[in-house]
Formats: C-alpha cells, sequence, structure tokens
C-alpha cells in the first residue's frame, strides 16, 4: 500500500514543483526588461551624477522638483525593485528623500506598459484609476511624508548609503564618476561605461538573493493559496462605509503578504476584484507593490531600519488614503466599473511578443556591457602593471 500511495504522490510533487518553477519565473520574465533597464539607469546615474550633483534640480521638496521627478520617473518605466534602487541612487547624489521617492512612485505607477496589462485583464477604468490615482498618491505621500518622516531618519539614512557605497570597490578608485564635462562627453567616455557595469553589479549583487526570494515566494502564493482565501480578507456584507474603509485598509496587506511586484500584481489584482473587492480596495492593492517584504529588507539595506519602517508606514498611510480618494471620485463621477466575464487571463504564457524581444534586447545587451567592462578591466590592470614594472626598472638605473 505504501508503494501505492508513493507511485501516486510523487507525480503530484513533481507536478506542483514544476507549476511553481513556471509561476515564478513568468513573473520574473514579465518584468525582467524593465528591471534591468532600471538597474541600468541606476548605475548610470552613480557614474555620471558627482555627489551632490542632484541637489540643484531635485534637492529641494518643492511643486518644480516633484513634477520634474514625476515625470522622470514615469519615463524611466522600472519595476519595484528597479524603482528602489534608481531613488537610491538619486538620494545619494543629493536628491531630497521625499522627492526621490516621488520618482520611485511615479516609476512604478505610471507607467505605459502597466496600463496595458491593466486594459487587458480588467478594462480602462483601471487604467485612469492607476494613472490618475498615480498622481494623487504622490500628493498624499509629499503632503504625509513633510509631516511623519523624521528629518533625523532621513539623515541616518543618507549616511548609511554614503557608507554602504564606501564599503564597495569606489574606494579603491576614489570616486569612480565618468570623465567629462557635459553628460554626452561623460556618455562617450569607455571608462565612464566600465563604472556603469561596476555600479551595475554591485546593486544587483547586493540585491540578487532578495530577487531570487521575492519571486520565488511570489510563484508559490500564486498556486498554493487559493484565490477565494485572498477574496475571504476583504468585507463584502458590511455598510458601504465601513466595507471602503476596510477593504482600502486590506488591499495593501494582502501586497505585502502576497510578495508580488510591478506588473506582476495585475493578475491577483483581477481575482480581487472578481472576487467582489471593492475598486478603492483594489486600487490600493495595486499601488502597495511598493511594500512588499523583500523590499522592505531592501529598504533596510539601503537606509537602516529606522527610516525603512517609517517610510514603509507613511507610504502604507498614503496607499489607503489615495485609493479611498480614487474610489470616491470615480463613484461621484459614476466611472466603476461592473464585475462582468471573465478579467483573469493566464499570465503563464511565454510568447514571441514585446515582453520578450525587449528582455532578449536587453539581456544581451547588459550581457555584452559586463563582459566587455570586465575585459577591459584586466586589460587595463595588466597595463598599470607593466607601467608600474617599467617605472620601477627606471628608478633602479637611475
Amino acid at each position: 500500500m505504501t508503494h501505492v500511495v508513493l507511485a501516486v504522490t510523487l507525480p503530484e510533487i513533481g507536478s506542483f514543483l514544476w507549476r511553481w518553477l513556471v509561476a515564478a519565473f513568468a513573473m520574473f520574465w514579465a518584468v525582467l526588461w524593465s528591471l534591468l533597464l532600471g538597474f541600468l539607469v541606476s548605475a548610470m546615474i552613480q557614474a555620471y551624477v558627482p555627489k551632490g550633483g542632484l541637489s540643484k534640480l531635485l534637492g529641494r521638496v518643492g511643486l518644480r522638483e516633484i513634477a520634474l521627478a514625476t515625470g522622470l520617473g514615469a519615463a524611466s518605466s522600472s519595476c519595484s525593485y528597479a524603482a528602489a534602487a534608481t531613488a537610491k541612487s538619486l538620494f545619494k547624489r543629493g536628491a531630497a528623500f521625499t522627492t526621490a521617492m516621488v520618482f520611485m512612485f511615479a516609476s512604478t505607477n505610471l507607467v505605459v506598459e502597466l496600463g496595458l496589462v491593466l486594459w487587458r485583464l480588467m478594462g480602462w477604468p483601471f487604467v485612469a484609476a492607476e494613472w490618475i490615482g498615480g498622481l494623487v498618491l504622490i500628493a498624499v505621500f509629499v503632503a504625509l511624508a513633510q509631516l511623519l518622516l523624521p528629518k533625523s531618519a532621513i539623515e541616518d539614512g543618507r549616511a548609511i548609503c554614503q557608507v554602504s557605497e564606501a564599503g564597495g570597490h569606489e574606494h579603491d578608485h576614489g570616486d569612480m564618476i565618468a570623465p567629462g564635462n557635459t553628460f554626452w562627453e561623460k556618455l562617450r567616455s569607455p571608462v565612464g561605461w566600465r563604472y556603469v557595469a561596476h555600479y551595475f553589479q554591485m546593486d544587483w549583487s547586493m540585491l540578487q538573493n532578495d530577487l531570487i526570494l521575492g519571486f520565488v515566494i511570489a510563484g508559490l502564493l500564486a498556486i498554493a493559496v487559493p484565490n477565494s482565501w485572498w477574496q475571504h480578507l476583504f468585507v463584502q456584507n458590511a455598510a458601504p462605509g465601513w466595507r471602503m474603509l476596510e477593504n482600502a485598509l486590506v488591499g495593501p496587506i494582502i501586497a505585502v503578504l502576497s510578495f508580488v511586484c510591478s506588473i506582476g500584481n495585475v493578475p491577483l489584482a483581477a481575482v480581487l476584484w472578481q472576487g467582489g473587492a471593492t475598486f478603492g480596495g483594489v486600487v490600493a492593492f495595486l499601488y502597495a507593490d511598493l511594500i512588499v517584504l523583500p523590499l522592505i529588507d531592501i529598504y533596510r539595506k539601503y537606509y537602516g531600519w529606522r527610516l525603512a519602517l517609517s517610510m514603509t508606514g507613511v507610504f502604507y498611510i498614503s496607499m489607503v488614503i489615495a485609493g479611498l480618494l480614487v474610489e470616491l471620485l470615480f463613484s461621484w463621477s459614476r466611472q466603476i466599473p461592473h464585475v462582468a466575464g471573465n478579467l483573469l487571463m493566464d499570465v503563464e504564457q511565454f510568447s514571441l511578443n514585446y515582453t520578450t524581444i525587449l528582455n532578449i534586447i536587453f539581456v544581451v545587451a547588459i550581457l555584452g556591457l559586463l563582459w566587455w567592462a570586465g575585459r577591459g578591466a584586466q586589460e587595463g590592470h595588466g597595463d598599470h602593471a607593466q607601467g608600474h614594472e617599467a617605472h620601477e626598472h627606471g628608478r633602479a638605473h637611475e
């Protein structure tokens, strides 16, 4: 009898593990090109912008600086992990903390590919809610950050950023800034691109364990936790006001527990909407890809526990308030859609679409950059050693 049980359960275990692997890889594949792009932008900021170089552009929390950070973030189009890395680089190079976080919010909410996935799975009202609500979220966060984020915690976080930077190889080469007086001169510098590759490797090696853990756990939850379990966390039979508030409060918490980031949380949002969650609760859930547990640990590495917990708390409150405001706005304008049909489509599909093409392009480009930079660094060290040996030989003859 025992042998029969094993013969039945082993294929089931194999099937479960395979589905887990596919689900985790599908989520990773969906955001890979934007992840690489975000890390590349972060590396370029560190290689091309000297310390304090962004203090004039983004060093204040004014309307102009907030608008600029919002525009740059929307244009950068990153997943949440890469957006966090880029925001850290902006902060480290002189941007105000609140302004750098605005960039991060815009980079994960005001992006075209997220809108396309939302449109395909959930319809245009959710696209409008994501983009309009993204601006509302930024406004709410800026107001709350001024009130609730301790300045001492921000300064401690900046100091920790600088210490972590000095902990890399940068102290062996001075401040690794590309040579050149203008951005275009720096961009044409081979040495500058070697520095970009160096910073890319530093950021990736620092976060790779968190990235792997995040996608692995997200894949496990996607296949092991029934959709009904998530849906039951939302109150459905209650007074409208209480239901709207409870759903907005619970939405971000589900995002934290589900570990899914960026575009990967859209299918679960569709499940929640299909299961009876309120419009504001689903929208608040979509905003909360920036407070999943692996990202909170990344914030801790970047800024220390004090600022990481403080910013996470402010993020959560901002997401809840923004979700409520968006629901009230769409309810007033009578634009909240009705649940109809099967909104959810299978995300575990791999086809030759724009995501696949961009993934291939960025993987080849990044691997080529790292290979070229590593080869150039070895040749440079060799030239340096030969020059040093010739110099010492000349001194001996003197």
